[in-house]
């Protein structure tokens, strides 16, 4: 794609839970369209977009209608089918790229591509057999976590070991799914940074946000992140690293672990993400419309905070508290339009604007 995309262009977006929600939200303010895929005819982001498509991922035939009444083709998870990506990818370009998505899909290769690159991981090991989890206890120790290479979100798909003894239940606990053994990392707390590339190659960085997680959910972030700024400029110069090697367009959230020793890499994930919400209260162009912007070609916003903002999840009942958070002042409610709350299901959340005092 050599040329923006005018307003009135299609975006389309696979996936349609709150992430695509908010980008449809978004590509709506600059006169852009979206159209949704997504097995699920209760989409929340069906709700707001101009068009949704019902059909599984492996649907090649709605695959390959859908794609045609697209420009550019975005996406709000991680775990596509390698073959709806044929398709696809055949007939439109595809923002974030089939790269990334490779790196992200699977946590070994993620390491290894992090550690090429000569950033800070935890120690890690491939884990198939009793075997590879003994040889993984004898060169990294415990404590450890153990999870799946693929698949894991929000805590899913992970076991934590934390004495040799409970190994052989954490491999176990993994179902016979391909594994990653990740050494515990001594840190004081973390962070994580929405980075963004533009088609042209231009990087732009939001401030890193501080994270606070609660059952394995993120529950806060805080910006301004407790960083020096040695270590907030680290930071916003190894996102920017990443997104260059991948030949990224899009947005992308690094999450990042602070130690005495330096930042280390928790994980990446090619598309925006939870810790960027605060991005809607505290920026000009918050994470969403920068990732509209990047796909459909268009310059990005520079990212700039203008306001402290503190994001907290609603996670399952927290939805029910919609009437008192309505009474706050300089606090923004976003909820995500689900039926239903569920233990454990992000139904919304809420930015609260810091003023000074």
């Amino acid at each position: 794609m050599t040329e923006p995309l005018a307003p009135g262009s299609t975006i389309g977006i696979l996936g349609g839970g709150q992430l695509g929600r908010m980008l449809a939200l978004a590509a709506a303010r600059l006169g852009l369209r979206t159209a949704i895929f997504d097995p699920d005819p209760n989409a929340p982001a069906g709700q707001v977009s101009d068009s949704l498509t019902t059909a599984a991922y492996t649907d090649s035939n709605a695959l390959k209608s859908w794609v045609e009444t697209v420009d550019v083709v975005t996406y709000e998870f991680e775990n596509i089918p390698t073959e709806a990506l044929d398709i696809l990818e055949s007939a439109k370009p595809i923002h974030p790229n089939r790269k990334a998505l490779a790196v992200s899909q699977d946590r070994l290769t993620e390491k290894a591509f992090l550690s090429d690159l000569g950033l800070k991981t935890a120690p890690f090991a491939a884990i198939d057999d009793m075997d590879d989890m003994t040889e993984a206890l004898d060169e990294i120790g415990a404590p450890a976590i153990l999870k799946t290479r693929r698949f894991g979100y929000d805590g899913k798909g992970q076991a934590r070991i934390m004495a040799p003894e409970d190994a052989e239940q954490a491999l176990a606990d993994m179902n016979g799914a391909p594994a990653i053994y990740e050494g515990f990392v001594n840190f004081t707390h973390e962070v994580s940074v929405i980075a963004a590339r533009g088609t042209t190659g231009e990087v732009a960085c939001f401030d890193p946000g501080e994270n606070v997680h609660v059952n394995g959910i993120l529950h806060t972030t805080t910006v301004p992140a407790n960083l020096t700024g040695k270590q907030r400029t680290d930071a916003v110069l190894l996102a920017g690293q990443i997104l260059n090697r991948l030949g990224y367009v899009g947005v992308m959230g690094v999450e990042l672990f602070v130690t005495p020793q330096g930042l280390v890499v928790n994980e990446i994930a090619p598309r925006v993400h939870n810790s960027g919400h605060w991005t809607q209260a505290g920026c000009a162009v918050d994470q969403f419309e920068q990732h509209i912007r990047a796909v459909a070609g268009w310059p990005l916003g520079d990212g700039a905070r203008h306001a402290d903002v503190v994001m907290t999840n609603l996670i399952g009942d927290d939805a029910h508290t919609w009437p008192e958070l309505a009474k706050e002042a300089d606090t923004q409610i976003h909820l995500y339009g689900k039926a239903e709350a569920r233990e454990g299901r992000k139904m919304g959340h809420v930015n609260r604007v810091i003023r000074a005092k």
